[in-house]
């Protein structure tokens, strides 16, 4: 059946809320409205009004969390009311009384007293005691719950799945069937409770039923991250607690999130994490000298180098042999612009033979080219004849004379040129793993500007195999990039974003916030939060947990990590 609400619009009027011949009432109001007996067909859409019948008889910290973080279209109205002492007490003795005596039957003729007896009685008793000593006050609360959806089946499918969800906490729900439009007012936020489904709780319980726990992470061993947008609360988080250490952080130009990577670090250093950055942009310099670490220049004219072929492990066994020549051959694949099976068969050959030989030294590119020519690969030689004798011969075709012994190293590539930032960066990180591998310790490896590696699939294919590894070797790698579309368009990409236990997600544009929403599973709030926050500001993922966070560095912190020019020069 239909209804048309008639509603006075004498005041709307006086305060001039007129646009035209529709004043604002016409504006805000509903296109059309149909109740059903368990439905209501608002505008375009279904909406069904439950509410919550049955609770858990023990309450705990976050217990109706997962009615807040139900991850669909749902609105929640509480409704809660205090209740005199003097007219809760005597009712409580009533139930006291009438549990106590059902209890003296039972005995009486023999039979079992179950826990239906005992724990009511037991919880009753507690809380008259706790009423009369002032511990605790008595509230009724009301909880209702409008789901909303695009079609009826889908209407159906979302309560099901909500009833399934609170089930498994032991809260039971029930459609407000035949009284719709009352529960729709009860939902709405003025204030009135027309269906009074109400329980009695304890001040300690109806606290619990807040949402607060779900913006709140704290831990005990971690660092600082920031303060707590919704509270206040400090954000303190151990990355290497969570299912592994890996994080990304997703952000717009400008929206500091180089800053918040300078802040953890600096963080993590305190703690005695060794930490490893790649810097294509040359942001990490002032840190670097600030705490007194290396500082590596890599470019076609540097002293400093490293070489790929460098297996830097404990021991040549044939698992790790097998997995540094695979690394090679994504990293050979990126240099020659692309293997054919023959070629990419012809490669693992060559390194293998290349390994087997006594040379007293760790191979370079020349020995390589050796073995391939060799092997009649003079295709393939021509493409890597710029590495090992012509112009970047210097860059690539050298032994390592860097170590990673510094608490804080610093691979500064932005004298590279572009074409080889790309190579320089997986170099780096092969170079690392195999450092980490020898010998592992608490460390993070900081790639600024990764959608650089996922211009090519080769690249693409070893940084989410670094990043699907790292747990293994007490490693955390974070991702830093502005490009959230190119991570998130890429198989890839999302393969390493799912193997990152912590995300930090910076303002968005309309560009990326699609993408970042689908793939995060962000509410409404959320997206508009990402749409619309300050410098500094972001949304913390972390397993399960999302909390909206402000960056904060500390007053001596700042100075050793800003690049702002006018602080910095000024």
């Amino acid at each position: 059946m239909k209804f048309s609400f008639n509603r006075s619009k004498t005041n709307l009027r006086e305060q001039n809320f007129s646009y035209g011949e529709q004043d604002f009432i016409d504006l805000i109001s509903y296109a059309g409205l149909e109740e059903q007996k368990n439905h209501l067909g608002l505008n375009d859409k279904y909406v069904r009004l439950l509410f919550i019948s049955g609770y858990p008889f023990v309450a705990s910290s976050g217990w109706l969390n997962s009615l807040v973080n139900f991850n669909r279209s749902i609105d929640v109205s509480y409704h809660i009311q205090a209740i005199d002492a003097t007219q809760a007490l005597p009712k409580l003795h009533r139930k006291i009384t009438e549990l106590e005596s059902t209890k003296r039957a039972m005995i009486k003729s023999g039979k079992i007293i179950g826990p239906e007896v005992t724990d009511p009685l037991e919880s009753a008793t507690a809380l008259r005691d706790k009423i009369q000593r002032g511990q605790e006050k008595l509230f009724q609360i009301s909880i209702y719950i409008a789901l909303s959806a695009a079609s009826l089946d889908e209407l159906d499918k979302q309560t099901k799945l909500l009833e399934t969800t609170l089930a498994a906490q032991l809260f039971y729900i029930k459609t407000a069937t035949y009284q719709q439009i009352e529960a729709l007012q009860s939902v709405l936020p003025r204030g009135e409770d027309k269906l009074a489904q109400k329980r009695n709780l304890d001040s300690s319980t109806a606290a619990l039923t807040f949402p607060f726990m779900s913006s709140e992470l704290v831990q005990e061993e971690g660092i600082l991250y920031g303060v707590n947008k919704s509270n206040n609360s400090l954000v303190i988080l151990d990355r290497f607690s969570l299912h592994n250490a890996n994080s990304i952080i997703f952000a717009q130009s400008g929206s500091g999130k180089n800053y918040a990577m300078k802040v953890e670090i600096l963080r993590q250093l305190m703690q005695g994490t060794h930490t490893i950055v790649i810097d294509p942009e040359r942001e990490y310099s002032l840190l670097s000298d600030s705490v007194g670490g290396s500082y590596i220049k890599l470019s076609t004219r540097s002293q400093q180098k490293i070489n790929p072929f460098d297996l830097s492990t404990t021991a040549h066994d044939s698992a790790d042999l097998a997995g540094h020549i695979q690394d090679l051959t994504e990293i050979v694949s990126l240099m020659a612009e692309g293997l054919n099976p023959r070629e990419k068969a012809a490669l693992d050959k060559a390194i293998l033979a290349m390994y087997k030989q006594e040379m007293g030294r760790p191979p370079i590119f020349e020995d390589l080219y050796a073995e391939l020519h060799g092997l009649g690969q003079l295709k393939l030689c021509d493409r890597l004849e710029k590495y090992i004798s012509g112009s970047l011969a210097e860059v690539f075709n050298a032994q390592t004379n860097i170590q990673l012994n510094n608490r804080l190293v610093v691979f500064d590539i932005k004298d590279m040129p572009e074409s080889l930032r790309q190579i320089m960066m997986l170099i780096i990180s092969n170079f690392v793993e195999h450092q980490v591998k020898a010998r592992p310790k608490k460390r993070l490896l900081v790639i600024d500007e990764g959608w650089l590696l996922l211009e090519h699939e080769e690249s693409a294919r070893f940084v989410s195999g670094l990043v699907r590894r790292a747990r293994k070797y007490y490693l955390g790698v974070s991702i830093i990039s502005q490009a959230a579309n190119d991570f998130l368009d890429s198989d890839y990409g999302r393969a390493i974003a799912s193997q990152s236990s912590l995300r930090i997600l910076m303002r968005q544009d309309t560009t990326t916030i699609k993408n970042v929403t689908d793939e995060f599973n962000l509410s409404e709030y959320e997206q508009n939060f990402l749409l619309t926050c300050g410098k500094g500001e972001a949304l913390i993922i972390a397993d399960q947990n999302h909390v909206a966070v402000k960056v904060v560095a500390a007053d001596k912190e700042h100075p050793l990590i800003t690049t702002n020019p006018a602080e910095v020069y000024g």
